[in-house]
């Protein structure tokens, strides 16, 4: 069988998995059963090439050709995630996850045997779609994310992180950074769908990835007072909602006054009701831009101009700005034929995993559409196998001999 026909073989696998027959969009959020039918596909993948999986202490699932305990440097890993935005697009994470594995079959008919142990990774809740803060599959097991505060994240519906990995048969009590499973890692390299426009515009399938934006994410409570809304007077009013638009146009003006990017994609309204003055609002900001300066900037100008609401601003998570191992992405831009290197907006398990001292590099693939986390959200079969022969010739090189 050809790469492209396998390729074609496990995308069409997974393409049914999670995905909304009216939007076309996925909704495989983290220990949901469409991602648990994701990690049964992802397992199932790597028992048919003999790899070895293991999960580690948060439930990522690596699986390993060669003894990942062998190498004294620690071996090269790969792959990315399966979970999604609501509504996302079918790259973002399945990409890099698919060209690993498939990048390893070419290395295997290459006749290519690793010095080094390899590694396919599942990273478990990266989008915190579910539970509200990102790539805490990494945070997790890096200490970041503490194993008390993960334990009692909440989704939408009231059910905590905890009983949501009870309910997947996964011990929650097991959660805590995981120094054994990061020590295997000599390397990593993600490879990952572009999130915007930027090689439509160079005119080239794929880059190397140098850097990630700082970023965060901050929860804005916004205070009012249950009323009727047929009765009570407009000056008698305390409309949260109001405080929220306020908010909401804050976001914009301190985005455009700091060259920030700037959203508030998610509210919810308490009681929720047509024809009730809200009691109360909550909504959640993601902020990004090229420097800390910058974005702190923007959040201080939001919580200022929201202020007036009595609105209280906390920050949920934070991802400082994440250099990658220069030395890395200049061994990749040369085996790549000096594929062009960039910096993204997006954050990604790969930043968290540099920020705890792992050498990181990214691999981005081409998105004509230049959309993400959404259905449009696209990659052409070309470009993708492009991807895979770039990061089989990066993991051949990496693990071609002892370092």
């Amino acid at each position: 069988m050809t790469q492209a026909a396998t390729f074609e073989q496990l995308w069409s696998a997974i393409a049914d998995i999670g995905r909304d027959p009216t939007t076309g969009g996925y909704r495989r959020f983290a220990w949901t059963e469409a991602d648990l039918r994701m990690r049964e596909w992802f397992s199932g993948e790597c028992a048919s090439r003999g790899l070895d999986l293991i999960e580690d202490r948060m439930g990522n699932q690596w699986a390993w050709w060669g003894d990942p305990d062998s190498s004294p440097t620690g071996g090269v890993a790969t792959g990315s995630h399966l979970d999604s935005v609501p509504d996302g697009g079918a790259f973002d994470g399945p990409l890099g996850v698919v060209s690993a594995l498939l990048a390893i079959d070419r290395l295997r008919s290459d006749g290519f045997t690793p010095q080094r142990p390899i590694g396919v990774v599942n990273f478990v809740d990266e989008e915190g779609a579910r539970f509200g803060v990102s790539c805490a599959g990494s945070r997790v097991i890096t200490g970041v994310l503490s194993p008390d505060r993960a334990r009692a994240l909440r989704d939408a519906d009231g059910i905590t992180m905890a009983d949501a990995m009870r309910a997947a048969r996964r011990p929650p009590e097991q959660l805590g950074p995981d120094p054994e499973a990061l020590g295997r890692i000599g390397s990593f390299i993600e490879l990952h769908v572009e999130q915007g426009r930027g090689l439509v515009e160079l005119g080239r399938a794929i880059a190397v990835g140098n850097r990630i934006w700082p970023h965060g994410r901050w929860r804005i409570e916004i205070p009012g007072e249950a009323n009727h809304a047929g009765t009570t007077m407009l000056s008698d009013r305390r409309d949260a909602v109001i405080g929220c638009a306020r908010a909401v146009l804050a976001a914009r003006t301190a985005a455009e006054a700091h060259g920030s990017l700037a959203t508030i994609g998610k509210i919810n309204i308490q009681p929720g009701g047509v024809n009730a003055i809200a009691s109360s609002a909550t909504a959640w900001l993601d902020a990004r831009a090229a420097d800390e300066p910058a974005l702190r900037a923007t959040v201080a100008q939001i919580e200022n101009e929201a202020g007036g609401s009595g609105a209280v601003v906390t920050e949920e998570s934070w991802t400082p700005q994440t250099a990658f191992d220069d030395a890395l992405v200049s061994r990749l831009a040369s085996l790549l034929d000096g594929a062009p290197v960039m910096g993204t907006g997006a954050g990604h398990d790969a930043g968290i995993l540099a920020n705890a001292g792992v050498p990181v590099a990214m691999i981005f693939v081409r998105n004509p559409t230049g959309v993400s986390h959404s259905p449009a959200e696209w990659a052409e079969p070309e470009d993708c196998l492009a991807g895979v022969a770039a990061l089989a010739t990066v993991l051949a090189d990496l693990a071609g001999a002892q370092q």
